[in-house]
């Protein structure tokens, strides 16, 4: 089964689910505001994505930590790791689990390949 991870109010995450639901494909979904996210799930993350496509620097949320804080973040892992876990809203959206890997951000194209 794939899992979904994210945020309920959010555009990427509402494309993920009508894709999801349309193509018959069942999923848990994990919301990381309300529920958390665990180092180990975040680490897990990073080792098969990289930091450039797990931390997301468009959003609101890293434009609002000062310069220090972000230092601090990209400084290295475990740092980043900490940060991710403290503001959950740098973590790019939606994050998938399939049965081989992660899909992070919402990909059209890849979520149509799940069914096939």
């Amino acid at each position: 089964m794939l899992k979904i991870y994210g945020i309920k109010n959010c555009s990427s995450m509402k494309k993920a689910f009508d894709l999801l639901t349309e193509q018959g494909l069942s999923y848990e979904f994990h919301d990381y505001k309300k529920q958390g996210i665990d180092a180990e799930t975040i680490k897990t993350w990073l080792d098969a994505l990289g930091q450039d496509v797990v931390l997301n620097k468009k959003g609101t949320t890293w434009r609002k930590l000062t310069t220090e804080e972000q230092e601090n973040a990209l400084a290295n892992e475990n740092n980043l790791i900490t940060t991710l876990t403290t503001h959950t809203s740098l973590i790019k959206r939606p994050v998938l689990q399939t049965a081989t890997g992660f899909i992070a951000g919402f990909d059209e194209a890849a979520y149509r390949e799940l069914k096939d």
